[in-house]
């Protein structure tokens, strides 16, 4: 999924206090996010954005500003923003204010407001214009956590105070953050203020082996901050290997001085053995030694081990006697001491083990508990990310191998006519609904289709698969290009292919795929048509399009027209005469399909063929040949917005020599 874009709106001016005094600047910037799961880490940049934004202003209490109140600040919006969307999922409205008051104790706040548009709970407390909280709970009294989660204990333990208010459909959470000095920029921080004030960015930066690590960094402040970068970055990768090596680097030098990660091989039976997908040492040339150490044992938990660290010897040789021979090659150095210690954990999803990491530390007898809960919740989150990327990899594979299968190996050419054809499935890992074909038939005739049917994955593809032969054979029996249609619309709408739609259903569900309501992805648009060659040159067209965006021909002088009238969708209605039109293809001219990927493709508000647009291109394109015009409108299509097409791009161009 791709990041939310951001729309940062920021405010500054001045005001004054309650008691009349003058403050300074009042700064707040305020951004809106769908209710989606990427709506905390959205929020989360939102912050760190907003913040250092506010410091370049140079006002006083930003300039002040401690990666403490930093990391506090973004730890307290990603629980609030992560309530919101799971217990409301409507749009999620996220305010950020720097309240600066002068006077005898001047002093400056951080303000944090997160509004929701479908309060999960009634409005509770007596007093008119309260702050309540939620149903049952007195003001100042926290929520049960078993019923809402400790998200919110974590922001009563950051916070200076919070709240919540309700509003006619709004509901708002806020918290205020104190600015800890804001009469002038902090000074360094001493080891306290550092080990209080780690910041996620630099827990996830790159960094040299630290010589003393220091576990207090791991509070309340750190570890939630670690958990939510971290969880951000395994979340984005779709290859397991990526993901495994994505966490090798955040456990080590961070939370170990080692580590290794195996795989369970997909398919395979319970007796395989893993594979050795990442190993990680703090010290480059400890990572070969351990990994050939590793490799001769591999790790395999017993069957019945939990989630929890389970404490392993460590797998490294002992070193040598102090009476060996001078000349006997020493070992390399241990990777876990001669008294260190390492952890296994085993990587699940949805119940499923799906590998194993292990973690080690040299010179310690024990990997301290709060250090060894940390990792177990990665792991977790781990588990998690290497699920979605092998559901994603079984869900492309299958896409690969059905859309070879659905499509043909090769187009027939057409005499007098040179044809070009561009199709570039979008890239989200499932079955597009496009497809195409040129085929001879008998009577000196060639067809072409152009087709897209409605929705995606194995309910599109029992469409696809049937309704391309069932063309061919419709075609090579002889009927017209109208009656063809008739007859594919009425078998669209028959018993049996709903029969064909319930046995793909079957096949998503064992694969655990996402099911959708097949009735809708039998609706089917399609461009079909018939080329007779001229005997003095050109070729005769007959074409009828069903719901398809019109066919464009154009002219050498540079007109372009439609080539067909708009017609139904095929699958909807069941008594419908389809009706073609016929035409001459003379040499020079060129015949332009195109499917709605094309015609529908979005830059912001606007579409590609809003104001005729697809028409201006090909206009543009009066003499080249039809490979040429083919890339000149590919290339349009792809240059009309930054974003890479999210639809499936085919194109098929028709040009009589």
């Amino acid at each position: 999924m791709a990041p939310i874009p951001l729309q940062r709106d920021t405010v500054q001016r001045p005001g004054t206090t309650r008691a009349g005094h003058a403050h300074g600047p009042r700064l707040a910037s305020r951004t809106s996010l769908p209710g989606i799961p990427l709506a905390p880490s959205a929020a989360r940049r939102f912050v760190r954005a907003a913040l250092a934004e506010w410091t370049g202003l140079g006002v006083p209490a930003a300039v002040g500003f401690s990666d403490r109140l930093a990391d506090d600040a973004v730890t307290v919006t990603n629980e609030l923003v992560t309530n919101a969307v799971v217990h409301a999922g409507t749009t999620v409205d996220l305010v950020l204010r720097l309240e600066e008051e002068g006077g005898d104790e001047p002093s400056a706040a951080l303000v944090l407001e997160v509004t929701d548009h479908h309060p999960a709970r009634p409005v509770s407390g007596d007093e008119p214009g309260a702050d309540p909280g939620p149903a049952g709970v007195r003001p100042g009294e926290l929520p049960d956590p078993a019923e809402y989660g400790r998200g919110l204990q974590l922001v009563a333990t950051l916070a200076d105070s919070w709240g919540i208010t309700y509003r006619t459909g709004l509901k708002t959470v806020w918290a205020r953050l104190p600015v800890d000095d804001w009469s002038a920029p902090p000074a360094p921080p001493d080891g306290e203020a550092l080990r209080r004030g780690l910041r996620a960015a630099e827990i996830l930066a790159p960094a040299a082996r630290r010589t003393e690590r220091d576990d207090a960094v791991w509070d309340s402040r750190g570890a939630p901050a670690f958990l939510a970068e971290a969880s951000d970055l395994l979340a984005g990768q779709l290859d397991e290997d990526l993901v495994a090596a994505i966490a090798g680097q955040l456990l080590v030098p961070r939370l170990a001085d080692w580590c290794a990660i195996w795989l369970e091989t997909e398919g395979a039976g319970p007796a395989a053995e893993p594979r050795l997908a990442r190993v990680w040492h703090s010290e480059e040339t400890g990572t070969e030694p351990l990994r050939a150490a590793l490799e001769r044992e591999p790790l395999r938990l017993p069957a019945g081990v939990g989630p929890g660290p389970v404490s392993v010897p460590v797998p490294w040789p002992a070193h040598p006697a102090e009476d060996d021979r001078e000349d006997t090659p020493a070992p390399p150095p241990h990777p876990g001491g001669r008294d260190g210690a390492a952890l296994a954990f085993r990587i699940t999803a949805a119940g499923r083990a799906l590998g194993t990491v292990l973690v080690g530390r040299e010179g310690v007898a024990q990997v301290p508990e709060a250090v060894a809960s940390l990792i177990e919740d990665f792991v977790r989150r781990l588990g998690l990310a290497v699920g979605a990327a092998r559901a994603y990899t079984r869900q492309a594979t299958i896409s690969r191998i059905l859309q070879r299968g659905l499509l043909p190996s090769k187009v027939a050419e057409i005499p007098g006519v040179t044809s070009a054809l561009v199709y570039e499935p979008s890239d989200d890992g499932v079955v597009g609904g496009d497809f195409y074909d040129i085929f001879p038939c008998p009577g000196d005739r060639w067809c072409f289709v152009l087709g897209d049917v409605q929705g995606s994955g194995p309910e599109a593809a029992v469409v696809t698969g049937l309704a391309r032969p069932w063309l061919r054979l419709l075609s090579r029996e002889g009927f017209g290009v109208g009656e063809v249609l008739d007859r594919l619309n009425r078998l669209l709408l028959d018993d049996a292919m709903e029969a064909a739609e319930a046995a793909a259903l079957m096949v998503a569900a064992a694969g655990g795929q996402q099911l959708h309501d097949g009735t809708q992805s039998r609706f089917l648009s399609l461009l079909y048509g018939e080329v007779v060659p001229l005997p003095d040159g050109g070729v005769r067209c007959t074409v009828a399009s069903a719901g398809h965006p019109l066919p464009l021909l154009l002219r050498p002088d540079g007109s372009v027209r439609p080539a067909a009238d708009p017609q139904v969708l095929l699958g909807v209605v069941e008594d419908v005469a389809y009706e073609s039109q016929i035409f001459d293809l003379a040499p020079g001219d060129t015949l332009l399909c195109v499917t709605d990927g094309v015609t529908e493709r979005r830059s912001g508000p606007l579409m590609f063929d809003d104001g005729d647009g697809l028409a201006r291109v090909l206009a543009g394109c009066a003499g080249l040949p039809a490979e040429a015009t083919a890339e000149r409108i590919r290339r349009a299509v792809h240059e009309f917005a930054e974003q890479p097409p999210d639809d499936d791009v085919a194109l098929l161009v028709l040009h009589a020599d």
